[in-house]
């Protein structure tokens, strides 16, 4: 005969130990159910049978809770195949970010006011963003291409359609930024593109971060791609 178990013994059971990936996991569920706004570290901890006190061992404040639930939804994104060409691979990952978003839509909006507040992209975010630029860069673009390649795609990349790459230059240095050996180690590609763009005033057309440029060679690539659908339509 099969004991069935009674809420003593479910209160007596073990629980799972408390950790950061539980916490971001247990917030990315609330958050889909009822929106990232109502979101709290209360909220998470019933959610997990916690007090509230227990969560800031793992998660220092809500910021850092919704820059690790941003790197939850970039690792639902699909890792690049090997076996197809760079415009296949970028197109795949690029719809598989959007169904992320599909799945978890206040996720643009957190990923948009993080970047504007952060001096840099989560850890996740920055890998991914690497790898696109891996991609790109094998595929035999040249890094200037590359970069405006990357300034047309924009929060494409991530399924939505926001620039991603903003330069905020009264935005303070992030405390926690890596050291640039470091970052170079971890992120070469973002780092080749940094070198090699210069973000200031003094961009010449055809390099660097000239606004009215990126915004005309969006145009141009829109409208020539256009043109080739309307002969093929």
């Amino acid at each position: 005969m099969v004991a069935i178990p009674t809420q003593a013994d479910a209160a007596t059971r073990p629980r799972a130990p408390l950790s950061k990936a539980r916490i971001l996991s247990a917030a990315v569920t609330l958050a889909d159910e009822g929106g990232v706004d109502a979101l709290s570290m209360r909220k998470i901890a019933q959610a997990l049978g916690v007090v509230p006190m227990a969560l800031y061992k793992h998660v220092a404040h809500k910021n850092e809770l919704l820059d690790g639930m941003i790197d939850v939804l970039v690792g639902e994104i699909d890792a690049p195949a090997d076996d197809a060409d760079w415009k296949t691979v970028v197109r795949r990952r690029v719809l598989s970010a959007r169904r992320m978003l599909l799945r978890h839509p206040w996720a643009p909006g957190v990923i948009e006011s993080r970047m504007k507040e952060r001096a840099a992209p989560t850890p996740a975010l920055l890998a991914y963003l690497d790898s696109m630029i891996g991609i790109f860069r094998t595929g035999g673009f040249s890094i200037d291409l590359v970069h405006h390649a990357m300034h047309v795609m924009g929060s494409r990349l991530l399924g939505f359609s926001q620039e991603l790459f903003e330069d905020t230059p009264d935005r303070d240095p992030d405390p926690d930024a890596l050291p640039p050996e470091e970052m170079a180690a971890r992120y070469p590609h973002i780092t080749e593109l940094a070198m090699a763009v210069a973000h200031d005033e003094e961009s010449v057309v055809g390099s660097g971060c000239d606004d009215q440029f990126e915004f005309e060679f969006a145009l141009d690539l829109t409208l020539d791609g256009l043109e080739r659908l309307r002969h093929t339509a």
